[in-house]
């Protein structure tokens, strides 16, 4: 590879890196082109860019990269290296995982997600887990909605709780005493008459 070959190379990882949130470094050592090529084309539905890389030329990229320190991954660059990005926090290790069902590789090198650096294929797991913005949303918003579901619900119960309670309170109107019941006939002749 010419110098000039490598400083293009070097700017096609640092555009990808510029301004990555999740950053994934693994191996697909192993893998033959059909199954490479299979996994790509995973990774392309799943709208995870992948690109293999050298490590020399990755470490260069991203030691040019402002805002981020990627140094604590640099001890995982040995070996076939394939750079995976994504918006969505734990998709690459789904990826891995899903695809792992059958094959030994891909396996983990290193990772950034979250502003946080995981080293080595035993982190493949918590990545997995980690909620995806898109997943958190919906949580809170789901805990949000219990308490308003329950208000709505309560409210539009409120009728028929007054209504109960109107059939409840009429029964007592009738049973009113006889010595009351005079003065009531008495009341209403007095209405009518001053009518």
């Amino acid at each position: 590879m010419t110098k000039d070959q490598k400083v293009v190379a070097i700017q096609e990882i640092k555009d990808l890196l510029q301004d990555a949130k999740v950053v994934y470094v693994a191996d697909l050592d192993g893998l033959n082109a059909g199954k490479s090529s299979d996994f790509r084309r995973q990774a392309f539905k799943q709208n995870i860019k992948v690109k293999v890389v050298k490590n020399t030329l990755l470490q260069k990229a991203m030691e040019q990269i402002e805002g981020v320190d990627y140094s604590e991954m640099f001890p995982s660059f040995k070996g076939n290296s394939a750079l995976m990005i994504a918006e969505t926090a734990n998709a690459p290790a789904k990826l891995i995982q899903g695809f792992r069902k059958k094959e030994e590789k891909p396996a983990l090198k290193s990772a950034f997600v979250q502003e946080t650096f995981y080293l080595g294929d035993n982190n493949l797991d918590m990545l997995a887990n980690i909620k995806s913005r898109e997943e958190m949303i919906g949580e809170i918003i789901g805990l949000l909605q219990s308490p308003i579901q329950r208000v709505v619900s309560a409210l539009q119960n409120k009728p028929e709780t007054v209504e109960a309670k109107a059939e409840e309170a009429a029964p007592a109107v009738e049973e009113t005493p006889a010595a009351e019941a005079p003065e009531a006939a008495a009341e209403s002749t007095e209405e009518t008459s001053a009518e």
